[in-house]
């Protein structure tokens, strides 16, 4: 039996068999979630931070190798036993080699089953590693620092990929610390322009005049404090990127003059009446609604559809929530290399990351990299960030998977997949509850007799 409640992945086609794995591993004190198919599974683990994954080899569509794979991509230090009726010692090696922890064969005792699990807990606990130590973040995670492997990443990879190599203006939106000036950057790295400026202004940091300066530059005496002359981004931009964020702050002077600029591709300096012509890509960001905005009369529709050539989202966190334990990682690494002295090996326990997942992150990347980044601070010396390392706001979210789940494209068993979450929720009320059924049914809302039938259901 688990120290702690370790939570179960448990992947089988076979349904009798799978139901009878079910209420043994939970009657040891396992959090169980079952998934049918191998697909299911995978869509369990984007959503769900596992510490085991118990799958058949042999499953209907995706094989077993195909969950351990996923699992492993997700959770480098997730506990993968894979069972198997055909096992052989040849087996056993290539799987272990592929990162399953044990190969067990069919039929088995429940004890056998047991001691593997145990076994596998306890060697973890033992090597003091159980939160990402093999975490290497792999190139097709990453698109220049872009980090995630959700698909609605890897669907924005695709995106710049393809107009990194073009010279339209683009437009990226999202919320506040999605990360729009690091997609910028990326943009400008892959193209053709790499090896001129990359220049960027916030354009909500500067009253207006002082951001024309900026934007254009002056000539010496164009106004009050003007002692020389300064050239502007736009010119520093020359053959370059120039990255306009906040771009839905601007007045409507300048909104005017930066319209001019994109169709004429030149400007006037401040205090100047000559033309300077540049040669620049445009990248604009907002996490404003600019159509919203020209509906409203405050931003330029002939503006919008300069600067919205090519529009690129960024989802938020919460639309991604899978990416979290590589990103986790990915700060902690960082993070460590940059402390004095450097701290290497640092990790978020499974528990932590779960919890993680499940809070909703307003401030997105850039709220995780901070609060990774205090973690690490307040836990120095720790080697591993627990629970008790995490605020209170982050501590109260559900870390329950009962939501959020992606539909495969060849669907899959809903019924078995509400069981689950069913069985997982009546484990936790009776485990808070201390076993008393009628506290247990007040906790869900249900009548005890309701609770009791519900139990005699799932244990069939």
């Amino acid at each position: 039996m688990p120290e702690q409640k370790a939570h179960l992945l448990l992947v089988e086609d076979e349904t009798p068999l799978r139901l009878a794995l079910a209420d043994l591993l939970a009657d040891a004190g396992y959090h169980v979630v079952q998934a049918h198919a191998g697909e299911e599974a995978v869509a369990a683990l984007s959503q769900f931070a596992f510490d085991i994954v118990l799958t058949d080899l042999r499953l209907p569509g995706l094989a077993g190798t195909g969950v351990l794979d996923a699992a492993l991509d997700r959770y480098p230090d997730i506990l993968v036993v894979v069972m198997t009726g055909y096992g052989t010692v040849r087996d056993a090696v290539a799987l272990i080699k592929r990162g399953a922890v044990d190969l067990i064969t069919k039929p088995f005792q429940s004890e056998e089953l047991l001691h593997v699990l145990h076994g596998a807990l306890e060697q973890r606990r033992l090597r003091n590693e159980n939160a990402y130590l093999r975490s290497q973040l792999q190139a097709r995670y990453r698109f220049e620092g872009i980090i995630g492997q959700s698909r609605v990443l890897r669907e924005l990879f695709d995106v710049l990929e393809t107009v990194a190599s073009t010279t339209s203006t683009i437009l990226v939106t999202g919320e506040t610390g999605t990360g729009k000036e690091l997609v910028a950057r990326a943009i400008h790295h892959n193209s053709p322009r790499r090896d001129q400026r990359f220049v960027a202004i916030n354009c909500s940091a500067l009253p207006e005049t002082l951001l024309e300066a900026e934007l254009f530059g002056h000539v010496r005496g164009a106004f009050t404090g003007a002692i020389g002359p300064r050239v502007g981004r736009f010119e520093q931009a020359h053959k370059g990127t120039l990255f306009l964020d906040e771009i839905g702050t601007m007045s409507a002077n300048l909104q005017a003059k930066l319209l001019r600029v994109l169709q004429e591709r030149e400007f006037e300096r401040v205090g100047e009446s000559l033309p300077t012509r540049i040669d620049v890509r445009v990248i604009a960001a907002t996490n404003s609604d600019l159509a919203r905005m020209v509906r409203e009369g405050t931003f330029r529709e002939d503006l919008f559809y300069r600067v919205n050539v090519i529009p690129v989202r960024l989802p938020p966190l919460r639309e991604r929530r899978e990416d979290i334990p590589l990103l986790v990682q990915h700060f902690c690494d960082r993070i460590g290399r940059d402390l004095d002295p450097p701290r290497q090996g640092v990790s978020f326990s499974q528990q932590a990351v779960r919890l993680l997942m499940a809070y909703e992150w307003p401030g997105n990347v850039r709220q995780l990299e901070n609060f990774v980044e205090r973690a690490m601070t307040l836990g120095a010396g720790r080697q591993q960030i627990d629970i008790d390392m995490l605020p209170d706001e982050i501590r109260a979210a559900s870390a329950v998977p009962t939501g959020f789940v992606t539909l495969p494209d060849e669907g899959f068993d809903l019924d078995a997949h509400i069981a689950g979450i069913e069985r997982n929720l009546i484990d936790q009320s009776l485990e808070r509850s201390g076993g008393n059924k009628r506290k247990a049914a007040a906790i869900l809302g249900l009548k005890r007799t309701t609770l009791v039938e519900k139990l005699k259901r799932l244990q069939r």
